[in-house]
């Protein structure tokens, strides 16, 4: 029984050696009508509904205290008579014994704030952690608008020094055009995390910038890596006629997919836990908006990197006349004409460009079998040798 000695290719290494491949390319038009929805629908959510600010930004005061038997409407209830002053938001935020609850409210003076925390005492005796009902259970904490005004206009300058660094690192380390594609689609990003913030009301605190920063950061890092590979399968773009700029554009972000979707699953299950800690077992609001936000912009990143920023490189390349010549030559040869645009000589057209690629994919056996022809050509010519310009 014959045995078949022929190697098989991996569906991995297929699409490695653009076989069988995902035309990301070819369905430009597509992923450009997805994300002016995305755009679309992001501005519109940010204009209408606008933003939920935390009290860092805002400004107010917050009193907290372990939540055991309390009611949140009764508390409000008690609050409001204490103070003249209708609670913004109560709420009961962690698990078992970590449970806590919180008033927020505009603004208050010391009294208003210690004629609130003597009604609440005096109404429901709230412990402390170590059993003992007294007023010092009942914590509070408040925040001016100038601070959060300080905020902001510090997150505004991470953000500007944030978008320039990258895009002098890229465009120094690889193209000009990458880097153009790198910012638009990172401030594309932003532009859509912030929307589904505004549409699902999550509300946005100085954890929810680091956040921001941060998938950004990842966003960029995820382009680069396509970006690399594409400077890598373009660097010697005119030596051959065989593939045009974006055909190897896609070449590139399919030997990376997978790569990248790797690296997003696992970055994202370290997330996810910490998401599952600060909400149901700790009821830290700080860990829960970083990992919110951190959650959102993985996912984003992902479309951002595949789908949107080497497309968007691509598109620019093509308006420069060095890819408009290429693409035409390569073009031409397909059709099988000349370089003055004239029907090629017979067998022309049939004439394969060798690639580096190309002389990689060949394995032993078939360089063996051109040694042993070369071989056996030489020797059925008997007395003829080789010399320059023959």
């Amino acid at each position: 029984m014959a045995v078949s000695t022929k190697n098989k290719i991996s569906r991995l290494d297929r699409l490695y050696e653009d076989e069988r491949g995902y035309d990301f390319i070819g369905h430009t038009k597509r992923w450009y009508a997805i994300t002016a929805a995305l755009l679309v629908g992001a501005i519109a959510a940010i204009l209408i509904r606008g933003f939920t600010l935390s009290l860092d930004f805002e400004g107010g005061t917050t009193l907290s205290m372990p939540a055991g038997d309390l009611k949140e409407d009764e508390v409000a209830t008690v609050f409001e008579d204490s103070t003249g002053v209708e609670p913004e938001q109560v709420r009961i935020v962690g698990a078992g014994d970590a449970e806590t609850l919180e008033i927020t409210s505009e603004r208050l003076s010391q009294e208003e704030v210690d004629s609130a925390r003597s009604a609440i005492y005096e109404e429901f005796q709230p412990k402390d952690e170590n059993g003992e009902a007294t007023p010092d259970a009942i914590g509070s904490s408040t925040v001016s608008e100038s601070w959060g005004s300080s905020i902001t206009q510090r997150m505004i300058l991470a953000m500007v020094v944030f978008l320039v660094a990258a895009t002098i690192y890229v465009a120094v380390r690889l193209q000009k055009i990458m880097a153009f594609a790198a910012i638009l689609a990172l401030i594309i990003d932003g532009i859509v995390i912030a929307g589904i913030y505004a549409l699902f009301g999550f509300e946005v605190s100085p954890a929810v910038i680091i956040g921001l920063l941060t998938v950004l950061t990842f966003s960029i890092y995820d382009s680069v890596i396509v970006f690399d590979k594409v400077n890598e399968n373009t660097a010697g773009l005119e030596g051959q006629r065989s593939k045009t700029y974006g055909e190897l554009a896609n070449l590139a972000i399919n030997q990376t997919v997978m790569r990248s979707i790797s690296t997003s699953i696992i970055s994202a299950l370290p997330i996810i836990a910490l998401f599952v800690i600060a909400v149901w077992l700790m009821g830290i609001g700080t860990l829960r908006d970083l990992a919110l936000i951190q959650l959102i912009g993985v996912i984003e990143g992902i479309f951002s990197s595949i789908f949107l920023a080497t497309p968007l490189v691509v598109t620019f390349a093509n308006w420069t006349n060095r890819v408009k010549r290429h693409t035409q030559r390569v073009l031409d040869y397909r059709a099988g004409k000349s370089e003055d645009g004239e029907p090629a000589e017979a067998g022309s057209g049939k004439r394969k460009v060798v690639t580096p690629s190309d002389v990689g994919a060949k394995t032993h056996k078939e360089v063996a079998e051109e040694q042993t022809d070369h071989g056996s050509s030489a020797s059925g010519h008997t007395g003829a040798t080789w010399r320059p310009g023959r």
